[in-house]
């Protein structure tokens, strides 16, 4: 299983994304407030601005402070 770096030494499995995206569009925005809202998000920014949203097939949303390109290069 391939654990990927998503910041501040939080780890992710990277055989269970399904899409990284940047955090910056109103639908994202909106699909992690809904997952905060069901208990579904995991916030790995550690209080830095939110750059990034990974997308898991368990439904869970992972916030990141890294940049899309930093993950893809991870995930590669």
């Amino acid at each position: 299983m391939k654990m990927i770096d998503v910041g501040f030494g939080n780890i992710c499995s990277a055989e269970r994304i399904i899409s990284v995206a940047a955090a910056d569009s109103a639908p994202i925005r909106r699909m992690i407030s809904e997952a905060r809202d069901r208990g579904m998000l995991v916030d790995a920014c550690a209080g830095k601005k939110c750059r990034s949203v990974l997308i898991f097939d368990s439904d869970h949303i992972v916030t990141s402070s890294l940049e899309v390109s930093d993950i893809r290069k991870e995930i590669e």
